[in-house]
């Protein structure tokens, strides 16, 4: 799954004009990160349209990169993430960051990983039966 990386000033209203050029762009946020350092923030997102939302964000002078990501369902249960993580670690792969968003399968919660091995991850997740989205509409269902 594409995931957007934009470096955002920490100044009053950057944050807003990132915002206002994807929804100008007509551009839905599915799942955001936030994190700060004292100078700029990374907000790293998964839109519906994250090649219209690239190309809209250079075009204003924002600084963003397009990664690959897992989007992976997890239970919905105490020791659900744990259980997640178990099995990505007993595979030897490191998670460099990840973040949680809603979607709307029941029982089941998700997880944007960014992990130092996509494909390896991905394997292990499938042999161990983690649901994985790929693209933004398959996950809003």
């Amino acid at each position: 799954m594409k995931q957007l990386s934009v470096f955002v000033e920490n100044k009053v209203g950057r944050l807003s004009a990132v915002l206002d050029v994807l929804k100008d762009n007509d551009v839905d946020i599915s799942a955001l990160s936030l994190a700060d350092t004292s100078e700029y923030g990374i907000l790293r997102l998964v839109v519906n349209k994250p090649d219209v939302a690239l190309t809209a964000l250079k075009e204003s002078g924002v600084m963003v990169k397009c990664t690959q990501v897992i989007a992976a369902a997890m239970d919905d249960a105490p020791g659900g993430l744990a259980k997640l993580l178990s099995v990505l670690s007993e595979a030897n792969v490191a998670i460099e960051y990840m973040y949680a968003f809603i979607g709307k399968e029941e029982g089941k919660a998700w997880t944007v990983l960014r992990v130092d091995d996509i494909e390896g991850a991905t394997e292990v997740l499938k042999a161990h039966n983690v649901s994985l989205h790929d693209d933004y509409e398959n996950y809003r269902k």
